[in-house]
């Protein structure tokens, strides 16, 4: 197989798509995103995922957890070495995807969600400041703003990741979810979004996926899971318990948020990178 060199064509692909993506909130195709050639192989790549282990965490109401048995793993009497595992989870914990569906009757499953929705450019919103102050601290629209007069306007089909810094206390249940109490949720307390400022990055901006670097696109103290639901409505897919936010620059680098091709899924584990262009 040849080996592409210099400037790869690979996001020329990825752009022609982009172009043909519909927000299905508007009904209305979003601009072309314009960018130069990007030579992968002088890229920096960052996984956004934690692995799945034992010690993986779920939301506390979870009625099971990630496993993995093993089905064979050593030589075989051909004189080889093979190992299989057998592998099950539920759809949402660890690093993985809210597909639309999750909170919205009529949201998009897993399998309908389109790869250019998954793929874009990638915007970091920071508020580390503010939750090393309040655990519950939500993104406001003023953050946002200040954000926009210090960078210009977020660009239309970008993907938000949200850092809070949050992902320096995985896999502590205690200290990353702010309570350990099993089968019990309500007293959460870590930060996320708010929905004032997901209205505005949704309507206004025209953003396709949001993420966040804690256990839900809602802080721990929702009742009402109104982001959620907000983003079901509008057909924006989620990702949870990213790691790794605070490798990326505000703008300038590409995200790919690949989660499992489960048809009529409402999430799944994900694999999600972003790539840095040198």
């Amino acid at each position: 197989m040849k080996r592409f060199s210099n400037a790869f064509t690979l996001f020329g692909i990825l752009i022609l798509g982009a172009c043909s993506y519909q927000n299905p909130s508007r009904n209305q195709p979003f601009d072309p995103i314009k960018t130069q050639g990007i030579n992968l192989n002088d890229a920096q790549y960052i996984d956004l995922s934690h692995s799945y282990e034992e010690n993986t965490l779920y939301w506390p109401t979870s009625p099971t957890r990630f496993q993995l048995e093993s089905f064979s793993k050593g030589m075989t009497a051909g004189g080889w070495f093979y190992s299989a595992n057998s592998i099950s989870m539920p759809e949402h914990g660890g690093t993985h995807l809210d597909a639309p569906i999750h909170f919205d009757k009529n949201g998009l499953s897993n399998d309908e969600i389109p790869l250019t929705q998954l793929i874009g450019e990638g915007i970091i919103i920071d508020i580390t400041e503010q939750s090393a102050k309040n655990p519950d601290y939500r993104v406001q629209l003023a953050d946002i703003k200040a954000l926009e007069k210090k960078n210009g306007s977020i660009p239309k089909g970008a993907i938000i990741l949200l850092r809070t810094n949050w992902s320096k206390y995985w896999p502590n249940p205690l200290t990353y979810l702010g309570d350990d109490t099993k089968k019990d949720a309500s007293n959460l307390h870590f930060p996320s979004f708010g929905v004032e400022a997901t209205n505005y990055l949704i309507k206004e901006r025209g953003v396709k996926a949001l993420g966040v670097d804690t256990a839900s696109t809602d802080y721990g103290q929702s009742k009402n899971f109104i982001v959620h639901r907000l983003m079901g409505a509008h057909q924006i897919p989620g990702m949870e318990n990213l790691t790794n936010l605070d490798k990326l620059p505000y703008k300038g680098f590409w995200v790919i948020a690949l989660p499992i091709k489960t048809k009529g899924g409402s999430g799944g584990p994900l694999r999600a990178i972003a790539i840095i262009p040198n």
